[in-house]
């Protein structure tokens, strides 16, 4: 059961969010990069959604459904610094990466797409799957073991035949921050084309797609904007919302939807133009009261709570002796503390089975991920629970079985 001390609540204001996450009565909860904690509004919000269907019925999409997708975008843009109408929801962040590829011409002199090896293997996949075989996947190592990837590297392999950069914002495995400005810069020099995947930076690091003048980023508000399943945004710079046309479309990017008409899609000028066909809106309303919180907090104040917890964990994992696979440079760590203790995997599951939730990647190790609403003596919990299990052998029980979800 988790449980944080009077003397820190009264010194940490943003513990009074605590009440409204009923998870965190139940454990210690410190996997936010995974699966943010869930708000207690998400049981009105989808009551609201059920009582709508059940007495409002087809009316409802003229009543609210048929905008409610650009309407969220809307408030996820307040957050990251994008216009109005610039930003779309998605069922997941592969289908996104689908449709964003499918506007892009292949068959012209551009034919190379650059990708770091921190890259989240769904993104992978969707480019491999997507990209003709005669497109040039160039891949930027990691020199360290998969912590970081050399951002003059990545500067390096843009060139004028350069297409596509799609990139992370935050590593997953280590939290590591890429310096993405240059990388932007270097790119349009020559012409090419940035897909940012912020899905590790929404809601813990601080960002501005206007002032990074991005073409596109993608997010989620599945971590750390607590939002859930199911909602993964898309941001189009302005002036793509114009000109793109992606293949992967459907009557909702249609200016005249409910005309019907069969023939050339003519395509609106909003976020609306990157949607398909009908929207998942029970997700939409799960996911919007997590984005309402984070939108109060502000994610200012979130990231700096944020440094201090993650140096703190770093702090008690080196007095331990632990390996960490993440950066010690607060400017280039995200919201995560990768520890890599012995018999890390194993590890992992005892502190499951004590209702310390976090989890574990391969090549990396237990990821640590505390919120603005966890507190210290959470974290020095973990810690001494890791401690507690390599002393006892706990971890010995776990040995040789491995569960399917990490």
């Amino acid at each position: 059961m988790s449980s944080v001390s009077s003397s820190e609540t009264h010194t940490d204001p943003l513990l009074a969010w605590r009440d409204e996450f009923p998870i965190l009565s139940q454990c210690i909860y410190l996997i936010n990069n995974s699966l943010g904690a869930m708000p207690r509004a998400v049981y009105d919000s989808l009551r609201e959604y059920a009582d709508t269907w059940a007495t409002r019925g087809v009316r409802a999409w003229g009543e609210g459904w048929w905008e409610m997708n650009v309407a969220l975008g809307n408030q996820i843009a307040g957050i990251i610094g994008a216009p109005p109408d610039t930003v779309s929801m998605h069922q997941n962040i592969s289908l996104a990466m689908g449709i964003l590829l499918s506007a892009f011409d292949f068959d012209g002199p551009r034919n190379k797409v650059v990708i770091e090896s921190g890259i989240f293997p769904s993104v992978y996949y969707v480019l491999r799957g997507m990209l003709p075989r005669h497109v040039e996947l160039h891949m930027v190592e990691s020199e360290d073991g998969g912590v970081t990837v050399p951002v003059e590297k990545i500067i390096d392999a843009i060139d004028e035949r350069t297409l596509l950069v799609p990139i992370s914002h935050v590593l997953f495995r280590s939290a590591y921050i890429l310096d993405v400005q240059p990388i932007i810069e270097k790119a349009h020099a020559v012409g090419a084309t940035v897909i940012l995947d912020g899905y590790h930076a929404c809601g813990i690091v601080p960002f501005d797609v206007t002032a990074l003048n991005v073409d596109y980023y993608l997010g989620g508000v599945l971590k750390w904007m607590c939002g859930g399943p199911g909602g993964v945004f898309l941001y189009a710079r302005p002036d793509h919302l114009r000109t793109a046309r992606p293949g992967l479309t459907g009557w909702m990017a249609h200016r005249r939807p409910f005309a019907f008409e069969v023939g050339e899609i003519d395509f609106r000028d909003d976020a609306f133009r990157f949607l398909n066909g009908t929207p998942a809106i029970p997700s939409l309303y799960a996911n919007r009261p997590g984005v309402e919180i984070i939108a109060r907090v502000g994610v200012e104040n979130i990231r700096r709570k944020s440094l201090r917890q993650t140096a703190l964990l770093i702090e008690l994992a080196e007095q331990a002796g632990y390996a960490i696979n993440s950066p010690r440079d607060p400017a280039r760590r995200g919201g995560t503390v990768t520890v890599n203790p012995p018999h890390a995997y194993e590890v992992s599951r005892e502190l499951l089975a004590r209702d310390i939730v976090i989890d574990y990647r391969e090549n990396a190790g237990i990821r640590i991920s505390p919120h603005f609403y966890n507190s210290d003596d959470e974290l020095r919990q973990v810690i001494d629970a890791i401690d507690a299990i390599l002393a006892s052998g706990a971890w010995e029980r776990h040995a040789g079985r491995r569960a399917f979800v990490t």
